[in-house]
């Protein structure tokens, strides 16, 4: 997208400021043992092993954030399409999955969990029963 007004020279001026700031802030680190400001590589991984922790925890802090896909299965089954077309209201779909079965909770399309269904304040809900542990995960993944 582009627009025909200049875009304002103060705020470039302030940003190029910035900029030639940081550099040289850089450049005057007390750790900067090259002649091009450059950090040895001693001081840096000393700068790194030294911070490891807290960016572990700043690192996990951003991915608590991020939203995946929970989801519940019932079961599946798979039918042709005119099997599709020719349901309507009132239609019944046989699924693979006993009454009375775990649900598979699912996210991202992995399974995670299985459960059981819960009503609690006419709202559905799913107590877990069992959790997927991360090496069972890793079977399966490796079974597709």
């Amino acid at each position: 997208m582009t627009t025909d007004t200049p875009m304002d020279p103060s705020a470039d001026q302030a940003m190029a400021d910035d900029w030639a700031q940081a550099l040289e802030e850089q450049n005057q680190s007390p750790g900067s043992d090259h002649a091009d400001g450059a950090p040895a590589f001693d001081s840096m991984h000393d700068t790194f092993s030294s911070n490891a922790k807290p960016a572990a925890s700043q690192d996990i802090n951003m991915v608590l954030d991020i939203p995946v896909q929970l989801s519940v299965e019932l079961g599946r089954t798979k039918v042709p399409i005119k099997y599709i077309l020719q349901l309507g209201q009132g239609s019944v779909v046989e699924l693979d999955a006993l009454a009375g079965e775990p649900m598979d909770v699912l996210v991202n399309g992995y399974l995670i969990a299985q459960g059981e269904v819960v009503v609690v304040n006419d709202k559905f809900g799913i107590r877990l029963t069992d959790i997927v542990t991360p090496s069972e995960r890793l079977k399966r993944l490796s079974r597709h």
